[in-house]
């Protein structure tokens, strides 16, 4: 793909994602997710592989569905209503449509189907933007619309997404739906907790895309598309290597590092909010993703590839230079935890 249509493109994703975050009208916002859709699509399938064109094939057909049941429910409440504002969605049919089409949009279960399958079939810079970008547009008409939702459907599917990205990414040996079920169990976090607190659900949000950014980057940097590919990381370069590791286990969300942060302020607030039971089911369920992070952390630092010289560092190599986003990121997706007391005042 040229650089000229490359950045049409990529200009095109920017515009959408703007245009859906600062629209009160039901139209614009239908309108700038479609935008959205139909700039990913030349990028999803641009290596002109079979499997590019059916991951793009299927992305189209499950973000068309779930625009066309968005619009059908701004219809319903503008029948009901005689508006468009998205701020005031008071039929139950149009609520019930909204709510599953973001999770359709989201990948939140059991609408998730399709997230594994149209990242096994896209390249890591693909991954990285569908994971982290395209995540923008409908989160926001999310947060928009979470208080006239009904609080008990997102938490289930909430609940659900955390126990299908946990249950999903056990038996994989892709790193890219490894990553699409991480995802899931992220998100899923994020709806569950909207409800509680939309201020969490942002930092959520937030805190998932600023650690996996520099994850995908490395991942980049590496190489590396399945857990065996992660046994030679280690002969590349092995600072990033440590790094990687240390956001793989922040994004299990262990302590102190920052992925512990949302979890924790989670887990407290459904305490607050007498709800125990749930909390404890969170968490619980949080821990067959943090097995799945342990595994790739284990094969990435721990285990090396049989080599038959006492230094194990490959040669004649291009030496692989860290790019000025991924050395911004790294602090932030590993550090950010002592920063609390300003987050969250």
């Amino acid at each position: 793909m040229s650089p000229s249509i490359t950045t049409v493109l990529i200009l095109n994703l920017a515009t959408s994602t703007v245009i859906t975050m600062s629209s009160y009208h039901w139209l614009l916002a239908w309108m700038g997710l479609e935008l959205n859709t139909l700039a990913i699509l030349p990028i999803i399938s641009k290596s002109h592989h079979p499997r590019a064109t059916e991951a793009s094939t299927k992305y189209f057909l499950t973000q068309a569905a779930s625009s066309a049941l968005i619009l059908f429910s701004s219809l319903i409440n503008a029948q009901t209503t005689g508006q468009w504002n998205i701020l005031q969605l008071e039929h139950p049919l149009a609520q019930i449509l909204l709510t599953m089409a973001l999770a359709m949009k989201l990948g939140l279960a059991p609408t998730h189907f399709w997230l594994p399958e149209v990242l096994q079939g896209s390249s890591l810079k693909t991954t990285l933007i569908v994971i982290t970008w395209q995540k923008l547009a409908p989160t926001t008409i999310l947060f928009l619309t979470w208080n006239q939702m009904s609080t008990l459907t997102i938490t289930t599917m909430g609940a659900l997404s955390v126990l299908t990205g946990g249950l999903g990414g056990l038996n994989q040996t892709q790193l890219r739906k490894i990553v699409a079920f991480s995802s899931i169990a992220h998100l899923g976090w994020m709806a569950t907790i909207i409800t509680k607190s939309n201020k969490l659900a942002l930092l959520n949000l937030m805190i998932y895309i600023t650690i996996s950014m520099p994850l995908m980057l490395a991942l980049i940097l590496f190489s590396t598309k399945t857990v065996p590919d992660l046994t030679t990381a280690w002969t590349t370069s092995p600072p990033l290597t440590t790094l990687t590791m240390m956001m793989l286990l922040s994004l299990g969300g262990l302590p102190p590092l920052t992925g512990f942060l949302p979890k924790w302020l989670a887990l407290e607030e459904l305490l607050k909010q007498d709800m125990a039971l749930l909390a404890t089911l969170m968490a619980m369920m949080t821990l067959m993703s943090l097995f799945f992070y342990l595994r790739l952390s284990y094969s990435l630092s721990v285990t090396i590839t049989p080599t038959p010289t006492t230094t194990p560092n490959k040669w004649r190599m291009k030496p692989n230079t860290m790019t000025p986003l991924l050395s911004k990121a790294l602090p932030l997706s590993l550090m950010m935890t002592p920063l609390m007391p300003l987050i969250m005042p």
